[in-house]
């Protein structure tokens, strides 16, 4: 069974997070796109906290569902901290080449 995989980063680790991902031969390939975070105030700045958003960056995979623990194990220890993420199952797949 395929999942969605989605991580929501702090952009200062992105470079370290894509040369993470592309370390690791199951992965087929990722997306990544700029977001805004809304939500606990306490860990903003002081801009954040007048513009009420954060920027940060997501990344979305997908991956058999068995890959996940292994992505996530590696996470900290390559990538770092301040990392959110979340799966979904996926029914279908595919592309169009």
């Amino acid at each position: 069974m395929q999942t969605l995989l989605v991580l929501n980063i702090n952009p200062g680790l992105e470079e370290d997070l894509v040369d993470y991902l592309l370390s690791i031969s199951e992965l087929k390939g990722f997306t990544s796109y700029p977001v805004s975070g809304h939500g606990d105030h306490a860990n903003l700045s002081l801009a954040e906290q007048v513009s009420g958003r954060r920027k940060r960056t997501q990344v979305e995979i997908i991956l058999d569902e068995e890959s996940v623990q292994s992505v996530l194990s590696g996470l900290e220890e390559s990538v770092g901290r301040d990392i959110t993420w979340w799966q979904h199952p996926v029914s279908a797949s595919g592309s169009f080449d």
